[in-house]
């Protein structure tokens, strides 16, 4: 008998999960996916992420007072598009994606890309993870600061639980962002001389 169990549930399980990997999206338009392949330095990568989820905050009509950005950019393409959980969904995963290439970068130093600025090429010190890193670390907690109150009225109105649960998860992202700030060492203002 419970051979016969086992094998209707794996019979089931083939039937259940071809339908469940087409239900799967991208939570990143393709122009996107080219902006954040191209950009390898991590504060250059946190901006196009915070970037990304302004987008979906825009497309929910959310307002999370982000910069402001020419309104037409062909780079970025048409805003993306979804249901208001699939881009509740996208903006968790999104924040995902931002903090674990933070904890990957941290893990690993040395595999910092270096830039070098070409607006001065005789200048030979370039910025490689001392001043990357903790920019990329602050701008994140900058966003997340914004995103929070937002986050936190959405959360008061009447949702299901797939839009509470993601809610729920990018707010204590947006809390573990902001607390890691506190981690840093102080940020060294240059002086003008």
């Amino acid at each position: 008998m419970n051979r016969i169990l086992i094998a209707l549930a794996i019979v089931a399980s083939i039937a259940f999960f071809p339908s469940l990997a087409s239900a799967q999206r991208d939570y990143f338009t393709a122009e996107e996916v080219e902006l954040i392949r191209d950009a390898q330095e991590i504060d250059h990568r946190i901006d196009i992420l915070v970037h990304a989820i302004d987008r979906r905050f825009a497309a929910l009509k959310l307002e999370v007072a982000s910069p402001k950005r020419p309104k037409k950019d062909e780079a970025w393409g048409e805003l993306p598009t979804g249901t208001r959980l699939e881009l509740l969904y996208d903006i968790k995963r999104i924040l995902q994606k931002a903090i674990d290439d933070i904890d990957s970068l941290s893990e690993r130093p040395n595999s910092a890309v270096v830039y070098v600025d070409p607006a001065d090429p005789k200048e030979k010190k370039s910025k490689g993870f001392a001043e990357l890193f903790p920019k990329a670390v602050r701008d994140l907690a900058a966003a997340a600061k914004r995103y929070g109150p937002v986050l936190k009225a959405e959360l008061d109105k009447k949702n299901d639980k797939g839009e509470t649960g993601s809610i729920l998860d990018s707010l204590e992202m947006c809390d573990e962002i902001i607390a890691a700030v506190a981690k840093l060492p102080a940020e060294v203002k240059k002086s003008r001389n």
